[in-house]
């Protein structure tokens, strides 16, 4: 099965902050879920991926005064959907239109939307603020007949609510292989029939266009790298909905998309974290 390395960061002192940033830097190495507590942080990343200089690294450039203590353990495979039964994900009920839970969950809450999602480990549950934002966002807008990309899909958890309201079609892209098998699982659940996934990169994009909605809730970094081609998809005048960083990431993201014509509309913020809303107009560029 999948063995785990599970990182224990313990910081003094310890603020929602700390946790958040430290979280943030870690996904950037390729960790993969998270257990923040009020006195540090629990990561997971697979074994074949950890590099304990790479940690070291992080704390060292770590912006905040902090003390850190660090200790990691190898987790053999195991049924994850037990464990995160046990300690992890609970049902989430979003602006009261959309609750997720998982198939082991009982007395779930009646919403318009009702999406089942299996995590296997870390993939988006709705519980962090970059994906409840990203998921506010499509519950507030008409979607119907769209043509939609979920850059970075993870459980399928936004391109399903997606399809379940009224897109035509959503393109939905993984790179990691093991969270593009459990987003196939999870779009068979919840019997997503309009969305189609796909396993890569950004390359992927290829031959995908006239997109009206684009969704990408992954990092600064990977996400300003990959906006041309995230841009040479849309149609003029689409939407792109990009999360996966902080309010004062915005500047850096805004003047990325100017130079390809994606021109600011506005943002959202929760815990620091934002979703940023652009609008395509090519005669700008």
């Amino acid at each position: 099965m999948n063995d785990y390395v599970e990182l224990r960061l313990s910081l003094s002192p310890c603020t929602e902050t700390h946790t958040d940033i430290l979280a943030a830097m870690l996904a950037d190495e390729g960790y993969e879920s998270f257990v923040p507590d009020h006195e540090g942080l629990t990561a997971y990343i697979r074994k074949e991926d950890f590099d304990a200089a790479k940690v070291d690294g992080i704390i060292a450039a770590f912006p905040m005064e902090t003390t850190f203590g660090v200790s990691h353990t190898v987790v053999e495979g195991r049924d994850w959907n037990a464990e995160w039964e046990k300690n992890y994900f609970k049902p989430i009920v979003v602006d009261d239109m959309c609750v997720i839970h998982s198939t082991f969950h009982k007395d779930i809450p009646q919403c318009t939307y009702d999406i089942v999602i299996d995590p296997k480990m870390a993939f988006g549950t709705g519980h962090h603020s970059t994906t409840s934002l990203m998921l506010r966002r499509l519950l507030s807008m008409n979607l119907e007949g769209l043509k939609v990309v979920d850059m970075g899909t993870g459980t399928g958890i936004l391109a399903i609510l997606a399809s379940m309201r009224g897109a035509a079609q959503v393109d939905a892209i993984e790179i990691d292989e093991f969270a593009y098998t459990n987003a196939i699982e999870n779009v068979s659940l919840n019997n997503a029939h309009r969305i189609r996934l796909h396993h890569g990169d950004a390359a992927t994009l290829a031959g995908i266009r006239d997109i009206d909605l684009f969704i990408a809730n992954i990092n600064r970094n990977i996400i300003t790298a990959d906006l041309p081609a995230y841009t040479d998809t849309l149609s003029p005048g689409a939407t792109m909905l990009l999360s996966g960083f902080y309010e004062e990431d915005i500047p850096v993201v805004v003047e990325a998309a100017r130079i390809l014509g994606l021109e600011y509309a506005d943002h959202t913020v929760d815990n620091r974290w934002t979703s940023l809303r652009l609008t395509y107009n090519p005669l700008k560029q």
